[in-house]
């Protein structure tokens, strides 16, 4: 039990001597993932991905439109159809899943693939960003901004990575 009481009394007494020196620590916050996905270099990234995948994600709603409406036909008019019929909806709506379950992967995965080269495209950028702003600023510590709760704006030097990132071309 002293034992217990000495050693929190010498990591309390640490914790004092220590303050002084943060005290005098220069910290900024960085939130990487929105200077990243606000950047300028991401939103061209976004409106040309959107060119690129439109037409896929279109054909994507159709399959799932048609899919929708042969369920409904079948729930709907079900017990009004012959067997045969039944059978023929129920066979084109499993037809029209399984499309839709295999473009719907395709388009992820190349999505997918786009996103990871844009990312390998601009990370060094970024990074540079990052660094030029960390040294203009003579910061001690930066603190991930996934890692705290609140900060003042005054901390915050993401838009300052931000702008830093779209003035680099």
């Amino acid at each position: 039990m002293v034992r217990k009481f000495i050693g929190v009394a010498v990591m309390s007494l640490l914790a004092l001597v220590a303050f002084p020196a943060a005290a005098q620590m220069k910290i900024a916050v960085l939130d990487y993932q929105m200077a990243l996905l606000e950047s300028d270099a991401a939103k061209r990234y976004s409106v040309d991905a959107e060119k690129k995948f439109g037409s896929q994600l279109q054909r994507l709603r159709n399959l799932e439109a048609d899919a929708k409406r042969l369920q409904d036909r079948i729930q709907r008019d079900g017990d009004k159809l012959g067997q045969t019929e039944v059978e023929k909806l129920e066979l084109e709506f499993r037809q029209k899943a399984r499309e839709f379950q295999t473009e719907s992967r395709q388009l992820n995965e190349a999505k997918a693939a786009a996103d990871r080269e844009m990312l390998e495209a601009l990370k060094p950028k970024l990074d540079q960003a990052v660094e030029a702003v960390l040294k203009g600023g003579d910061y001690d510590l930066v603190i991930d901004r996934s890692a705290v709760v609140d900060v003042k704006a005054q901390f915050d030097i993401t838009r300052q990575v931000i702008e830093r990132l779209n003035s680099m071309r």
